[in-house]
């Protein structure tokens, strides 16, 4: 057999022919200087990023509240003044020397910490107005953020206000200036609540002025030079150990006739053994002639001042500078509280959804193999009809050679291969020329894109079955008799092949090695057993012509000319199926740009062929299962969760630094281990060697946020309504096919 080698060559007469498309220009390769983004959408993205991870760190900065415990292990007090440790609970260490002064006789400050709770606290204040009872509140600042209402309603129905820092850490751990940064903040958010400042203090984990030691005297005599009167405790309830009623209340009852403050709780758990017991201890005690008093007001009686003159520095109002301040940084902490938690509900069905897609997907690609490879299973006749082999090329003349030389090793009986120079500017078609291979036509052309080069190819094909494949990909011996196999079945109009990088050396191609073998063997199986396969690889793909004719040839309408070719087969009726044994060797990108510029044109594509097609979710027949199966899957897995998957990883930190980070981190391994197990499945179906996925953990921190960028950044492309230029990507002529294989 002669070999061919036109210029130009007209269409096979007796063929029909698919739709000629008009020549578009491709643009050539940009400069490796000029710029992948473009500025207004760049800005765009860096803009939302930033303001997500502001309000995750505003969300995150109110929710670091402090867990329950017991604070530091007690120590000495040689250091803490016998008049400190033998005296009352209100310490005023603002002047020296410190003074403490004791509940008056009859007398008991009810006082509650950790609030304020949505559930517990409106609880507590029905049962104060209940009894006509006034306490004090000492609130978390954190929480004063989230819930200012009640903060404000607390005050409003005469009760005071006092600090218990913003994060209920121990004070005792803390620097000087991380414990006015506690403090100074609490006051921010009680002055956004109520327009008022509190000068009263109690420190968590603290407890009856007999306890301090030198450390507590420390925070003591500190926070006096800051003007707080410190507030301890004289019966603790202990309500949080949540011990019965009965015993809260006799916890809480002063012996005798003496006066004291009393430790309960609004806030932390389960209080409604609190509210039981309230509503038992102050009539009891109302019943024995004890007035329930503020600190404040006591405090004023046990120092012979004013009530009045007291409030003036323990509920002093704040300025307007501080209210409006604390009322902006209370209002950003809702609002990210709110988009969290929306998020965090939305994240939820999507985590679920995908979780189930996943074992979906590895069940049926199981069975999927299962039947491939059962006794007797085949695609009906052994086909070996001649085939037409179309190469699109431009500027491949660092692979064009190994891609003709191993088609001409093929042992398909009959092929013709036609290489669609498409205005090669590198002596690409001078390359295969000189090869002088048999059976292949070498045709140039003027450059007018990939689907124009295809359908120039369609024209000049002599024969029913197609094969493509790309200039920078190497098949098997065998992988032409094993695309086309599936044809025997007369309702398949195209077949995918599968896909493999021969170049896994660089870590970059290593990660896309990965992703195609999970790809390839899960989710096209599935695709396969769904009838609802959206792409046929452009690398390595077969076609029946007629179905071609039928749909029109390819199309310029999208960049992913191979996948609106796929969709609109599928729509027509044909079926689409995977073999996963025709193997074709591409060479993948080895750098992040070049990557960057393949993914990017990859996923701006599939949108445009997902809009162009997108009347098949409300059509019946092929083309009705295909939009509700086929679209709807891309448009949930391979559009929206990439949009909130790195909300994901961002709030698996969050969830690290704000909150627990052991449950976090637990979380995150089970997701790990779950994608794990379906890249073993998808390893072993293809034959693979498992020494490759130990990249896959060092995958979900690096190529993986790489993916979703694109994904986002194609997303608000489109939104923008900017049609993407075609990337050409530098080749090294790599793809090379295992000697085993061939």
């Amino acid at each position: 057999m002669s070999t061919v080698a036109t210029t130009d060559s007209p269409p096979h007469h007796g063929a029909k022919s698919p739709k000629s498309k008009s020549p578009k220009t491709r643009p050539t390769q940009r400069p490796p200087s000029s710029r992948i983004l473009l500025r207004p959408r760049l800005f765009l993205i860096v803009v939302v990023t930033l303001v997500f991870v502001v309000v995750l760190l505003v969300q995150g900065y109110v929710n670091a509240v402090g867990k329950a415990g017991t604070g530091h292990p007690a120590g000495a007090y040689d250091r803490v003044p016998d008049a400190i440790r033998n005296g009352g609970s209100m310490i005023d260490a603002t002047h020296s020397p410190a003074r403490s002064y004791a509940v008056p006789a009859k007398t008991v400050a009810l006082t509650f910490d950790d609030g304020p709770d949505p559930q517990w606290t409106p609880q507590i204040l029905a049962t104060l107005r209940k009894y006509h009872v006034h306490a004090t509140f000492f609130a978390v600042g954190a929480r004063v953020l989230k819930d200012p209402g009640l903060v404000q309603q607390a005050h409003a129905d005469g009760n005071e206000i006092g600090i218990h820092t913003f994060s209920h850490p121990d004070l005792t751990q803390l620097s000087p200036a991380d414990r006015q940064d506690q403090l100074s903040r609490t006051q921010l958010a009680i002055a956004g609540a109520t327009g008022t400042t509190s000068a009263l203090l109690r420190p968590p984990y603290s407890s009856s002025a007999s306890a301090l030691d030198n450390d507590d005297w420390s925070v003591v005599q500190d926070v006096g030079r800051h003007g707080y009167l410190t507030v301890l405790t004289d019966r603790d309830s202990l309500d949080w150990e949540r011990p019965g009623v009965s015993k809260i209340i006799r916890n809480a009852t002063p012996d005798n006739t003496d006066g004291a403050i009393i430790l309960m709780h609004d806030a932390g758990g389960d209080r409604s053994e609190t509210v039981q017991a309230l509503n038992k201890l102050i009539p009891a005690l109302q019943s024995r002639g004890y007035a329930f008093r503020t600190v404040t007001e006591a405090l004023a009686a046990a120092t012979g001042v004013s009530v009045a003159d007291e409030k003036k520095r323990t509920d002093a109002p704040a300025s307007a500078v501080d209210h409006w301040r604390g009322w902006g940084l209370s209002l950003a902490a809702r609002i990210a509280d709110g988009i969290v938690a929306t998020l965090l509900v939305l994240l939820g069905i999507v985590g679920v959804l995908v979780v189930i897609r996943l074992v979906l997907m590895m069940i049926i690609a199981w069975r999927h193999a299962r039947k491939r490879h059962r006794p007797g299973w085949n695609w009906g006749p052994p086909t070996t009809d001649p085939v037409s082999v179309i190469v699109p090329a431009y500027n491949e003349k660092e692979g064009i050679a190994q891609t003709l030389q191993s088609l001409a090793a093929s042992a398909h009986p009959e092929i013709e291969v036609i290489v669609i120079d498409d205005g090669s500017t590198d002596g690409t078609a001078q390359i295969a020329r000189a090869l002088a291979l048999p059976d292949v036509r070498v045709v140039s052309i003027p450059n007018g894109g990939k689907a124009n080069a295809l359908n120039h190819g369609l024209e000049l094909a002599r024969h029913d079955l197609v094969v493509m494949l790309d200039g920078d990909t190497v098949f098997e011996a065998a992988t032409i008799g094993r695309l086309i196999r599936p044809f025997a079945d007369p309702k398949v109009g195209a077949v995918a092949g599968n896909v493999k990088v021969a170049n896994r050396a660089r870590m970059v191609a290593r990660w896309q090695h990965v992703e195609y073998v999970i790809g390839f063997n899960i989710d096209r199986r599935m695709y396969d057993v769904l009838q609802c396969m959206p792409t046929v690889p452009g690398a390595c793909g077969a076609f029946r012509r007629s179905a071609l004719v039928e749909v029109g040839g390819m199309s310029d309408d999208t960049l992913a000319e191979d996948t609106d070719l796929t969709m609109a087969l599928c729509r027509a009726g044909w079926q689409v199926v995977y073999e996963e044994t025709a193997r074709g060797w591409t060479e993948a990108p080895t750098s992040v740009g070049q990557l960057w510029r393949q993914r990017y044109r990859w996923s701006y594509g599939t949108m445009q062929a997902m809009w162009k097609h997108r009347r098949a979710i409300v059509e019946r027949g092929a083309s009705g299962r295909f939009g509700r199966l086929g679209l709807l899957g891309l448009a949930l897995f391979q559009v929206v969760l990439p949009v909130f998957a790195p909300l994901i990883d961002i709030l698996a930190v969050d969830g690290l630094v704000f909150f627990n980070p052991v449950t976090t981190a637990v979380g995150w391994v089970a997701m790990l281990a779950l994608q794990f197990v379906g890249a073993i499945l998808a390893f072993r179906l293809d034959r693979e060697k498992f020494g490759p996925l130990w990249a896959l953990p060092l995958q979900q921190f690096v190529y993986r946020q790489l993916m979703y960028a694109i994904i986002i950044q194609s997303i608000v492309t489109a939104l923008a309504g900017t049609r993407l230029r075609w990337h050409k990507l530098r080749r090294f002529g790599a793809a090379v096919a295992p000697s085993s294989t061939r």
